[in-house]
């Protein structure tokens, strides 16, 4: 075949899609384009580390599917190449009686999804695993883990460069010209020709599509999640995941504990509409970022239909106070003084015209690229068969030759 193949995002999902090319096409030459000065920059190295188990989604979804796979292939991964990955586990709290239905529906998922060793469990039961937990029933999650995604993308980008792939930092895609048997993306680095490419530009995945020709239907929406930190003290009774009963009409999974490699304990996180697409502190607006959203019917719909959740959310964000009182549902023992800020994250977030946050995996083919448009949650766990997924998809509408 002719190449390169140009991967447009050198996050965890680009760098694991280059090194799945490179290895199902070894004659292949691969490009990662990445506009920061380093690799996982933005959402592959500001999050919690949990490498998700599959209770969550829903039974048949590519959600559920490449998680549960996913969490597999990411085990090994970081065991074959010395990465941290501690199993920890997750209780997922009913704190009041009525939320006991929902934790018996994510443990039918559970069970569906084929997520191995699920246990509900009594009041009582519950504290013997997390002494510091309180709830009316809970969902046990015993092969729940974290690692640390960071530096999974940072070893992602040596095997990428390693194999002969190149990665270009400080390139921002600028332009694209599609000349019929090639694609140019003009950068900040300069012109880069392409045969084919792969869009992972994650909070940006939208526009580069646009800027190819394509429309996705959707507008990338940046949800910010605050987090603090626990002090010492309290950290040291936290022994893995704490979760609540999710909203089953939200993509977010509430504000939870979780446990951290290097042993502290981060709470969090909220999810708040950024004012900017990398806006990681309050303060931080992008005019234009703020134009495109409210120019964009779905946001209003989504307004109109979220309006409540997304005013507890802001008041989360807000108060202090407020955040603790959520935590407190699922460790009353908290104390305003345990909680210290702990920087933040932003999740791009696909909204589409009807209002609906797109729950699922979006990966749409136009011309001779591949837009990956929606990787939620759990896309880091599930990277590594993403970048599989995304590579065998751009095989199916292509003639790359043959896979090794």
């Amino acid at each position: 075949m002719r190449g390169p193949l140009v991967i447009v995002g050198g996050g965890i999902i680009g760098l694991a899609t280059a090194l799945a090319a490179i290895r199902l096409y070894p004659e292949m030459g691969v490009v990662v384009l990445e506009k920061e000065d380093r690799v996982g920059a933005h959402q592959s190295g500001r999050n919690s580390g949990v490498v998700h188990s599959g209770v969550f989604y829903r039974p048949g979804s590519d959600k559920a599917r490449l998680c549960v796979e996913g969490a597999a292939a990411m085990a090994r991964f970081c065991e074959e190449n010395g990465l941290p990955l501690l199993r920890c586990g997750k209780l997922i709290v009913a704190a009041e009686p009525g939320e006991v239905p929902g934790l018996e529906e994510i443990h039918r998922r559970g069970v569906a999804n084929g997520v191995r060793g699920l246990a509900l469990l009594g009041a009582e039961e519950m504290r013997e695993i997390e002494p510091l937990c309180r709830g009316v029933a809970a969902l046990h999650v015993p092969g729940a883990a974290i690692t640390d995604y960071g530096v999974v993308t940072s070893t992602l980008a040596r095997l990428v460069a390693r194999a002969g792939g190149q990665i270009r930092t400080g390139a921002r895609v600028v332009g694209l010209l599609d000349r019929g048997s090639e694609i140019v993306f003009e950068t900040t680095a300069g012109p880069v020709a392409a045969h084919f490419a792969i869009n992972c530009a994650g909070l940006h995945s939208d526009r580069i599509a646009r800027l190819a020709g394509a429309e996705p239907g959707v507008v990338i929406v940046p949800f910010r999640g605050e987090y603090f930190e626990l002090a010492i003290e309290p950290s040291r009774s936290v022994r893995g995941l704490i979760y609540p009963v999710p909203d089953p009409d939200l993509p977010f999974l509430g504000v939870h504990l979780t446990k951290r490699i290097d042993g502290g304990v981060l709470a969090g996180p909220n999810a708040v509409l950024a004012l900017k697409r990398e806006g990681y502190r309050k303060t931080d607006v992008g005019l234009s970022d703020l134009k495109e959203i409210l120019m964009f019917p779905g946001f209003w719909r989504m307004a109109r239909r979220h309006w409540r959740s997304a005013a507890r959310e802001a008041w989360r964000s807000l108060s202090k106070g407020a955040f603790l009182r959520a935590l407190r549902r699922l460790a009353p023992g908290l104390r305003k003084e345990d909680l210290r800020p702990a920087g933040a994250g932003v999740r791009a977030q696909a909204l589409d015209r009807q209002g609906r946050l797109v729950d699922d995996f979006r990966i749409v083919s136009a011309g001779r690229m591949i837009h990956v448009v929606n990787v939620p949650s759990p896309a880091a766990t599930a990277s590594l068969l993403i970048g599989r997924t995304i590579v065998e998809t751009l095989a199916s509408s292509f003639d790359l030759g043959g896979a090794r």
